[in-house]
């Protein structure tokens, strides 16, 4: 019989590797709106954002550039978003990526999947520079008990 296990945090590896968060950011979308007073960029449609090895894909992602206009300095999707890295894939609600840091926050009914492994919590905060996961409040996993080999 499965256990479950519950607890109000985890620290989980999230994909293969390290994600190098100096890397471009690819946005693809149906739709784009430009604001040029408040220096944010609106991607609505089938969303798909890449970096490296990374995949998020939402109905809506919102882009805030750097006040100097260098670069972007933070992501934020809506909608109900799906993060890929490696393996392991992540769906909540929302999701905000600063991309100076490398942190990816996701909020609401967030769902790891690892491999068999699947891991529920209301939030998962991913450091993409060391390629780690903490989730918090709520956290639930079902633990399956090892297969024994037969022995001879």
């Amino acid at each position: 019989m499965p256990t479950v296990g519950h607890a109000q945090s985890a620290q989980v590896a999230f994909g293969d590797s390290q994600q190098d968060s100096t890397l471009p950011v690819e946005v693809v979308s149906e739709v784009l709106n430009v604001n040029e007073n408040d220096g944010t960029a609106i991607f609505t449609g089938n969303v798909i954002v890449g970096q490296g090895e990374m995949r998020l894909w939402a109905p809506r992602v919102e882009v805030i550039y750097k006040q100097d206009q260098s670069g972007i300095e933070s992501l934020h999707a809506t909608g109900g978003v799906t993060l890929v890295s490696g393996e392991d894939a992540a769906e909540a609600r929302e999701a905000d990526y600063n991309i100076d840091t490398g942190m990816i926050e996701m909020d609401g009914e967030v769902l790891l999947v690892q491999g068999p492994q699947t891991l529920t919590s209301d939030k998962m905060v991913v450091d993409t520079r060391a390629g780690t996961a903490q989730m918090t409040g709520r956290v639930k996993t079902v633990l399956q008990p090892q297969q024994q080999q037969p022995q001879d």
